[in-house]
């Protein structure tokens, strides 16, 4: 990978978010190892790898259009005319491909950063050293998570442990070592290994993080909630469902009232485990990157991202998540439907709802025959109740994947329920070769230890 380069842009990315949140830290034009001396300078640090999970390659855009771009069948038909976006709905992206050049520097710019604070942890405040280590490692464990699941193979595949995860970097980058065996040219982990870090990471996390924080950072609660989500994906049932119970137990959360006022909102809604926050100075895009501007119609928006009508044969008449649409067209002419969760520019994006965590719980414990909480029948009636769809008498496993379908559609949920659940996208098989994405050929001019995806 790009080191060097990914270390003068987290600099940078740390120094531009700190006047976006108006941190109490004189921005520089250069900050080097060196100059990071206080408190304030570690947790401008800390705020630049929020700004970077924000940003095109994270959840800004990245971690989520292009999760439902591969997995587009009977969600999203990309109509737009940018080739790369096209090439990842069609299974044919290539070493260039700018998504997963996106998603792969985005995220080890969040790692490096997240490295940097550990490194530098000692200089933050004792009061508030906790938190901040508990964020970076927060950070640091859900990207790797997500690097796991973009260019690994699925963990349900049977052979984690000796598939092709992503290089585990856990150090910082202070300078440039370009021999063939330095630290800066790694080798790629297997996917358990991958896996493994991202829940040591979060595990720590968890030790670490307060009950609550602020509105746009991290707490106990999004790292569990995460964790969840990585249990998931291994077929842990068990443990996803404690982590998911966790987080309702807290209590901190609640379902809104109505399904729409989940999305488009200011801050933080009150089923928020964790969002991200975008402001008319800081955000994803509003020409060429993010989700509103995929998701969202002419003239708001370019509109290239619209809903399959399949989509719409998951809904009973009465579910109003199935109206929760826009009319409209792309800026190229195509007329077609939107979904309205990502309808306005400079909203909070949701990363992890309430209402996930009861799907999760009530999944885990009927596929591990758990009591944890409540029983699953009445997990999927709590959410399903809340749109407007008819109660269950019984529920099955199946009802929890199409629930997903329905309530997470758009959050790039679809792409790992598939896979975890060993159900192919059509045409291809849940493990296909196409259906992750190639590592950059750009880091791999760089660093010969890489090993490029089969298919590739």
């Amino acid at each position: 990978m790009k080191l060097p380069i990914i270390v003068l842009f987290a600099f940078a990315l740390s120094l531009a978010l700190a006047c976006n949140k108006k941190l109490d830290v004189q921005p520089q034009n250069n900050l080097t190892p060196s100059q990071i001396t206080t408190s304030n300078d570690v947790e401008a640090l800390l705020f630049g790898a929020y700004n970077g999970m924000q940003g095109a390659g994270s959840f800004g855009e990245g971690y989520i259009l292009a999760s439902d771009l591969i997995a587009s069948d009977s969600q999203v038909v990309f109509v737009g005319t940018f080739q790369d976006y096209q090439a990842v709905q069609h299974k044919s992206a290539v070493a260039t491909n700018v998504i997963a050049q996106n998603i792969w520097g985005g995220s080890y710019t969040v790692i490096n950063l997240c490295n940097t604070v550990l490194d530098k942890i000692a200089l933050v405040d004792t009061a508030d050293r906790p938190t901040v280590q508990g964020e970076a490692l927060f950070m640091r464990g859900t990207a790797y998570f997500e690097l796991a699941g973009f260019f690994g193979k699925p963990y349900s595949d049977g052979n984690a442990a000796s598939n092709l995860g992503v290089p585990l970097v856990l150090t910082p980058t202070y300078t440039y070592d370009s021999s063939v065996n330095s630290p800066n040219k790694p080798k790629r982990a297997t996917v358990s290994a991958t896996y493994a870090q991202a829940i040591k990471d979060l595990l720590a996390a968890i030790s670490e993080l307060p009950a609550s924080n602020v509105n746009y950072r991290a707490d106990v609660n999004s790292a569990r909630a995460i964790l969840s989500r990585v249990y998931l994906s291994m077929g842990d049932y068990a443990d996803a469902a404690i982590q998911a119970d966790s987080v309702i137990s807290s209590g901190n959360f609640s379902l809104t009232s109505t399904f729409d006022k989940a999305f488009n909102n200011t801050v933080n809604s009150t089923e928020d485990v964790f969002a991200i926050q975008q402001s008319l100075q800081s955000n994803t895009g509003t020409t060429n990157n993010g989700l509103t501007t995929f998701y969202a119609p002419a003239p708001l928006a370019r509109g290239d991202a619209e809903i399959d009508p399949l989509f719409f044969n998951l809904f009973e008449p009465s579910d109003f998540r199935g109206t929760y649409v826009t009319s409209g067209s792309s800026i190229s002419g195509y007329t077609g439907f939107y979904p309205n969760k990502w309808m306005t520019f400079y909203k909070a994006i949701p990363v992890v709802r309430l209402a996930e965590m009861y799907l999760t719980r009530g999944e885990g414990n009927l596929m591990s025959g758990g009591t944890t909480g409540d029983d699953p029948l009445a997990d999927i009636n709590l959410v399903r109740a809340r749109s407007g769809a008819s109660a269950l008498t019984v529920v099955a496993q199946g009802d929890f994947i199409e629930e997903r379908f329905r309530e997470l559609s758009f959050e790039g949920d679809r792409l790992w329920t598939l896979k975890r659940n060993q159900l192919g996208v059509i045409g291809y098989g849940y493990d296909d070769n196409r259906l992750i994405l190639p590592v950059p050929q750009s880091e791999i001019d760089v660093n010969t230890n890489l090993v490029q995806n089969g298919g590739y």
